[in-house]
């Protein structure tokens, strides 16, 4: 498995398996299908409510704990200094695990300075192995980083080749930080599915368009978890690493870019549906 190597000096895969939406009864044999296949990086968050089934999956698997690069995401309804600590205490008892490799803020919401500052304690503690962001603006990293001891190694966003964020790209490379791509496909869009680009390159590769679209994301320096409890689907998107674009097919897919979202809620709704949740949040993740 190729891996990045982070702006802390640890390594972590180009490739992992997300699970967000992954019932828990269905997380374990889908990560027994995707250890199996060879990957080795999970992705879960305090919200998808799955974190024990991802730890009793890790345990069941045989693999040593070290072997395996585990990620997962604290709620905005967490942040804050104390909130924060105590947060990451709950998350690594409901992963049964000793560390987390990677902890991601979920959510720019609340008081993420805070929440960063116990973070960076976790990692001299270390909980954590290392620290990131997800779904930030640039506002907001602009502020956080100025105030960080640590600069996030890893930036969750939503990224496909509609939709390429260049600008916050270019922010986050003064840092050293990695860009990891959620809806990495666009949600399945068809039409960017359907992009003739695609099925040529995936002619001449001998690869899916879907292929061909994890691969753009690995080699633009980027970090790709797409998810599926489909073991044909998990092994096909394991499949990347055996091809390479070429820089002029590299700059034919960048030349897509709309700036087009899939996930479109303007940002004050956005915070009013995340506030809505606490309750009901709180009372599951408990």
């Amino acid at each position: 498995m190729e891996t990045f190597t982070l702006n802390d000096g640890r390594e972590m895969p180009k490739l992992g398996i997300g699970l967000n939406q992954v019932p828990s009864a269905d997380v374990g044999p889908a990560l027994a299908h995707a250890f199996e296949v060879g990957y080795r990086s999970v992705d879960t968050a305090n919200t998808y409510l799955n974190e024990r089934a991802v730890g009793q999956a890790i345990r069941h698997s045989g693999l040593p704990r070290e072997d395996v690069f585990l990620t997962t995401k604290l709620w905005s309804t967490d942040s804050g200094y104390t909130k924060t600590s105590t947060a990451i205490d709950r998350t690594l008892k409901r992963l049964d695990t000793d560390y987390l490799d990677l902890l991601l803020l979920h959510q720019q919401y609340g008081d993420y300075n805070g929440a960063w500052r116990a973070m960076q304690e976790a990692v001299a503690a270390g909980k954590v192995r290392s620290i990131g962001i997800s779904n930030f603006n640039l506002r907001r990293l602009t502020d956080l980083t100025s105030r960080a001891t640590i600069m996030p190694a890893v930036a969750q966003l939503e990224r496909h080749p509609y939709y390429q964020q260049r600008k916050l790209k270019a922010f986050l490379e003064r840092f050293g930080t990695v860009v990891e791509s959620w809806f990495p496909l666009g949600r399945g869009d068809k039409e960017l599915l359907a992009e003739p680009l695609f099925a040529e390159l995936g002619r001449k590769y001998g690869k899916s368009p879907v292929q061909v679209i994890l691969r753009w994301h690995v080699q633009d320096d980027g970090i790709v978890i797409p998810g599926s409890t489909n073991p044909a689907h998990i092994r096909s998107n394991f499949e990347l690493f055996d091809f390479e674009l070429t820089p002029e097919e590299m700059d034919r897919i960048a030349a897509m870019d709309r700036n087009r979202r899939f996930h479109n809620l303007p940002e004050f709704l956005e915070r009013i549906i995340f506030q809505s949740m606490r309750m009901d949040y709180d009372k599951r993740q408990r």
